[in-house]
């Protein structure tokens, strides 16, 4: 049986969270010290970040109206896609946005 890292257990549910809107913050502030959980914190972050300005601000603004259901659909497949490798205890860096991620000081 493979051992199992510490961190990553430790952390997994609070990466979990970290992908739902502003539950961001729980990674980031109660566990900050686990890089599992702040690696997925923070690209949580970045996720509401796009989802704050790709859907819910466009969403307003009818001519880029349809803009933001294209931006509810690539959200919502990249939080499942982030929740379920958190919950598997893996690292996965959402394409394009997990570099801005990765630049978060913390």
């Amino acid at each position: 049986m493979p051992e199992v890292d510490k961190e990553v257990e430790e952390g997994k549910w609070y990466a979990f969270f970290g992908y739902w809107w502003i539950l961001f913050l729980v990674p980031l502030v109660a566990k900050k010290e686990n890089k599992f959980a702040l690696f997925h914190g923070k690209q949580g972050l970045v996720l509401f970040g796009f989802w704050l300005i790709f859907v819910f601000i466009l969403s307003f603004i009818p001519v880029l109206n349809i803009l933001s259901i294209f931006g509810w659909i690539i959200w919502l497949i990249l939080t499942i896609i982030g929740m379920i490798k958190a919950v598997q205890g893996q690292y996965w860096k959402i394409p394009v946005l997990g570099d801005i991620a990765e630049k978060i000081k913390i």
